[in-house]
């Protein structure tokens, strides 16, 4: 249009910022801004608006709330829509004290809260484990004539599902329908989700019965969720299950769908079954994404096969498919388990140089490895980097390592006396205790390390249970084994079954049926 000498509205510019949000595009979206300004347009709230959702799309609310204030400069007001961007961005982020914040500011302002903003605040309570609060807040949606939605009941049927309380989820769906408000196939799939995650199959199961019977047709996430939950559980026949009740009632089958049996196949330790169903996802034309490489991955490093990880990890590059944190974490895990501690090390390299840092698992991995590889002080060095990097160190990074101290202190020098008490400090100032089966272990390390007791000892008891008993713990000692040929590493948390015992023939018959 410019080129042809026609002026374009300041609706056209609008319309490409909005575009560019889209698409999440920051750097197009700040030109179309610069040339808005250009043309001698002022920014309005539409303008501060494109940007407010921009930023919270792509996370950055910092920036959003920086436009915030750039709009109250230039004394621009907020509509409903900025301010339920801004609450929705602090929502996603789970900021739930500046979602609160901002709708504050919007009653402040005289505004109404419409249904959409209504819902985020709901949601916002949910997510802060208040249910009564976002209960009350749909009565408040009511006095306010503002007509609740199946959006509205969502969340918060899902939280209670999510918390065990099925009593009350059905509650609130006898709320809804006394609302005016019909459950739809989405509503019972948030209950669904909720009982799923809680993994409380059976009642799952349950609700995917009452769907029937309430003449309601289950859909693809219905299944899918189910898929899941079992697939969580490494149960692969109910997951297979499920898959032949989607794909028989003709429903769609996605990469969610073929994401939720690989998780079973794999959790199962059924890495040949996992690989006739990406040899079906092949055959229906469904790309594997980072998420499905990732499943794949994780299977084979339980197996400690670090070539079939590789040759997963080749193929990635191959596809043009980008690792993420969790790719390399999963690598570093097989590296570490088949003890190729070089190549592990050279992964982490790799993560860096692709701008991709490493996180508390991958960190944790490694220490496994150098425990495993008995050699404590690389372990030891491990830990510290990562605390270097600003991480803080979970239960499971403290108990591997101290696991590997603990295991050979008896010959070891005195770096690693000093290393188990600065371990015990840093777990009693963090409040970590440990299981009652943790502590029977370390108690039986420490027999062979200083057997009449002794600073060691006094040390690392507390980080023992609060019902620890020395009388109870000598008998369940001498109950588990008087043999000190124990393995030098607890690999309790880390062990996987390499077993695969599933007939191929069998299964790939599961994809014809």
């Amino acid at each position: 249009m410019e080129e042809e000498g026609i002026d374009a509205p300041i609706d056209i510019y609008h319309t490409m910022m909005d575009g560019y949000t889209m698409t999440q595009n920051e750097e197009k979206c700040l030109m179309v801004l610069d040339r808005l300004k250009e043309c001698g347009f002022t920014p309005s709230v539409i303008t501060y608006g494109c940007l407010i959702n921009l930023y919270t799309k792509i996370g950055k609310v910092h920036k959003a709330m920086e436009i915030s204030e750039a709009m109250k400069t230039a004394g621009i007001k907020h509509n409903l829509k900025t301010y339920s961007m801004l609450i929705n961005g602090f929502i996603i982020l789970k900021d739930w004290a500046n979602a609160f914040s901002v709708f504050e500011d919007l009653v402040s302002d005289g505004l109404k809260p419409d249904v959409i903003l209504y819902n985020n605040i709901v949601k916002a309570f949910c997510g802060m484990g208040n249910m009564d609060r976002a209960i009350r807040t749909v009565e408040e949606m009511k006095k306010e004539r503002r007509r609740p939605t199946s959006r509205t009941f969502m969340p918060i049927i899902h939280s209670f599902a999510r918390a065990g309380n099925n009593r009350r989820a059905l509650d609130v769906f006898d709320m809804m329908r006394k609302s005016g408000c019909i459950p739809t196939v989405q509503t019972y799939n948030a209950l669904i989700l909720g009982l799923v995650e809680k993994r409380q199959m059976d009642k799952a199961v349950g609700i995917v019965d009452e769907i029937l019977l309430a003449g309601i047709s289950p859909n693809e996430h219905t299944y899918t969720t189910i898929m899941h939950g079992y697939a969580s559980l490494g149960d692969t026949g109910k997951a297979f299950e499920y898959f032949s009740k989607l794909k028989n009632e003709g429903l769609e089958l996605d990469v969610y769908t073929y994401e939720a049996l690989l998780k079973a196949c794999c959790k199962s330790g059924r890495m040949q079954s996992a690989l006739a169903v990406t040899k079906e996802m092949r055959a229906q034309n469904i790309p594997r994404n980072t998420f499905i490489y990732n499943i794949l991955i994780d299977g084979w490093a339980r197996r400690g096969d670090v070539w079939e990880a590789a040759d997963l990890m080749q193929q990635m590059r191959q596809e043009g498919v980008q690792p993420d944190i969790h790719t390399y974490t999963s690598f570093v895990n097989a590296c570490c388990k088949a003890g190729d501690m070089t190549r592990a090390t050279k992964t982490i390299q790799e993560m860096e140089a692709h701008g991709v840092k490493a996180n508390v698992k991958t960190y944790t991995s490694l220490i496994h490895g150098w425990a495993r590889a008995s050699l404590p002080e690389k372990a030891l060095r491990c830990f510290d980097e990562m605390k270097r990097a600003g991480l803080k160190p979970d239960k499971a990074a403290f108990h591997c390592l101290m696991t590997s101290l603990l295991t050979r202190a008896t010959v070891a020098e005195g770096y690693i006396y000093n290393g188990i008490l600065k371990l015990c400090e840093e777990m009693v100032e963090c409040g970590l205790t440990v299981d009652m089966g943790t502590a029977v272990h370390w108690s039986k390390c420490l027999r062979k390390i200083e057997r009449s007791g002794g600073g060691i000892t006094e040390a690392v008891q507390r980080t023992f249970p609060p019902d620890w008993n020395s009388h109870k713990t000598l008998t369940a000692i001498s109950d588990v084994s008087n043999d000190d040929s124990d393995d030098d590493d607890d690999d309790s948390g880390f062990r996987d079954s390499d077993s695969d015992g599933e007939d191929v023939t069998v299964f790939n018959g599961k994809f014809r049926s």
